[in-house]
Parts: structure tokens; C-alpha cells; sequence
């Protein structure tokens, strides 16, 4: 029943925008599993479950791997090393870099496949980041910013 329930998990966060435990449990109630928040948290836990920032600042689950956890968080740090400043215009988002580190922190950012950013391209000290709207720029800084200075939740 543990096995089928926590299938069942994945399958739901991947289909279906959900934000809480008590979300999730009244989904997997919905579907006959006969469950309670506590148990819904062992299996978050288990299936190693973290919460991913969403363009319009909602946070849902998503299932992260062991090893996507690792590229996860030294991209993160290139991140946090590189950036110095992050600026709209339009439907482009500007990030200045320290010098030398643009390639890196480009490749960084399309890695992480930051919902709302299509592609970068880079120079020496300078990305240029074309985003898939001209509303989603303050969005897409928020994101960024907020997986620099994430905190394990």
C-alpha cells in the first residue's frame, strides 16, 4: 500500500500544481487511499520531495533526485559566486557577472530550467536572457534571487 500511495504521489505533484501536505492528502484521499497529513510527510520525506519556485511565486512540490540535489546546489553556488546584478527590459532579463564567469553562470541558468526563461547567451562579464514574456521579468528575478538564497525547507 506504501509503494502504490508514494506512486501515486509522484504521479500527482507531476500533473498537478500542488502547494500543501493537506492538498496532497485530500488528492490522495479523493482517490481511495485512506490517509493523514503525518503519513503524507513521512512519504515527502522519503521520496525526498522539495518544494520548486514557481514564475508566479507559487511553490509546488517536485521530486529532486540525490544527484539532481548535488548539480542543483552547485549551480546554485556559481550562481550565487557570479551574479552582481539582475535587470529587465522588455522580454530581456541583463545579468552582470563577475568577469571571466558569465559563460558559467549562463550555463547555470538554462540548467535549471527556470520556468519563464527561454535561453541566455553570454560574453565575459555579461548574459543576456531572452524570457518568454515582458510581464514575467520581475518574476523570473524573484526566482533566480530566491534559489541564490535558498534555505533547505
Amino acid at each position: 500500500m506504501k509503494k502504490k500511495r508514494q506512486e501515486t504521489i509522484i504521479e500527482l505533484i507531476s500533473k498537478y500544481p500542488i502547494e500543501t501536505q493537506e492538498e496532497l492528502t485530500n488528492h490522495l484521499n479523493q482517490l481511495g487511499f485512506q490517509t493523514t497529513q503525518a503519513t503524507v510527510s513521512r512519504d515527502i520525506r522519503e521520496l525526498e520531495l522539495t518544494k520548486i519556485h514557481k514564475v508566479d511565486g507559487k511553490q509546488t512540490y517536485g521530486l529532486v533526485g540525490s544527484k539532481e540535489k548535488e548539480v542543483s546546489t552547485k549551480y546554485q553556488r556559481i550562481l550565487e559566486d557570479a551574479i552582481s546584478s539582475l535587470e529587465v527590459s522588455e522580454n530581456m532579463l541583463v545579468v552582470k557577472t563577475v568577469s571571466g564567469m558569465a559563460m558559467a553562470c549562463a550555463a547555470a541558468l538554462d540548467a535549471l530550467e527556470i520556468e519563464g526563461l527561454l535561453g541566455s547567451i553570454a560574453g565575459d562579464d555579461t548574459i543576456f536572457c531572452v524570457l518568454k514574456s515582458n510581464k514575467i521579468g520581475k518574476e523570473v528575478i524573484h526566482q533566480i534571487q530566491t534559489m541564490i538564497y535558498k534555505t533547505e525547507e
